[in-house]
């Protein structure tokens, strides 16, 4: 990002959250930095709406691969954005909206938060407050859809030993235990390069790849469980259904993975006493 942009998101998110009806005049942000009356943020970025669906998921999926039409017409039905439509019905998207979705996924991916959470956050956003718990830098769409940040394609397993800073060898003892699994034409996504630089920290104090099995098989399971509850709105015929699912899966998850870390830390305390 140049250092002309990246002043400009400086300022355009340099404002600190107030609560709502809160009326300390002291505190109070600058006239200039309010939003536009009806303007939703991002403030700064254009929000005229001249993007397609097909562009704005050609934006979306370098980064976001298994983004799709339901996924967006899902957001919208939830009120996280808010397409125009056309007189023909079809809807239209700004670069706004792009960086509006691309905020939600983000939060969803990696922070696995409830849509609920995300619209109340970019709700203080569209008030003008930055995000408080950690810092926002948009990635903004070129005029013609295009994302500005390359794509994060998938690591070949040569690619992740190098990425990781692990042996070879290591990464592919990591695949033949079933630690480490590869996806379509053996490559493997962005989250196994986590995996791999994690596993390798374990192996430091004698914890190997064969050590690993009972820990990817609880995982395996958690999954199976998720997968049991959202089967019947994964069935569902409704276009949104999908997403839906998708959604109800990753805060399942979270609180799948939540769960396990309190019982790991009141196992850990109790050995040091």
């Amino acid at each position: 990002m140049s250092a002309a942009r990246s002043a400009r998101y400086d300022e355009l998110l340099s404002a600190v959250a107030r609560p709502a009806g809160a009326e300390d005049e002291a505190s109070a942000p600058a006239a200039d930095s309010t939003p536009a009356e009806g303007e939703t943020w991002p403030q700064g970025i254009s929000h005229d709406a001249t993007m397609r669906i097909s562009d704005v998921l050609r934006s979306l999926r370098a980064e976001f691969p298994a983004v799709s039409h339901s996924k967006l017409r899902f957001l919208e039905e939830q009120g996280l954005v808010h397409p125009v439509r056309t007189p023909a019905g079809y809807r239209q998207y700004s670069p706004a909206d792009v960086e509006r979705l691309r905020f939600v996924l983000v939060e969803q991916r990696d922070r696995y938060l409830p849509l609920k959470v995300i619209k109340d956050k970019l709700a203080a956003l569209d008030r003008g407050a930055a995000s408080s718990d950690q810092p926002l830098i948009p990635r903004l769409a070129t005029k013609d859809g295009e994302s500005a940040a390359g794509p994060e394609g998938a690591l070949t397993l040569e690619v992740l030993a190098v990425e990781a800073g692990v042996e070879l060898s290591f990464v592919e003892e990591l695949v033949t235990a079933g630690v480490l699994r590869p996806g379509p034409r053996g490559r493997f996504d962005p989250v196994a390069r986590d995996v791999v630089v994690l596993a390798a920290g374990l192996g430091e104090h004698g914890i190997g790849p064969r050590h690993l099995r009972g820990l990817r098989a609880a995982a395996d399971r958690q999954v199976a469980l998720v997968d049991q509850v959202i089967a019947p709105v994964r069935a569902q015929q409704a276009p949104s259904a999908r997403a839906r699912a998708a959604t109800t899966a990753s805060e399942l998850g979270e609180m799948c993975a939540q769960l396990h870390t309190a019982w790991l830390r009141q196992g850990i305390a109790d050995l040091a006493t």
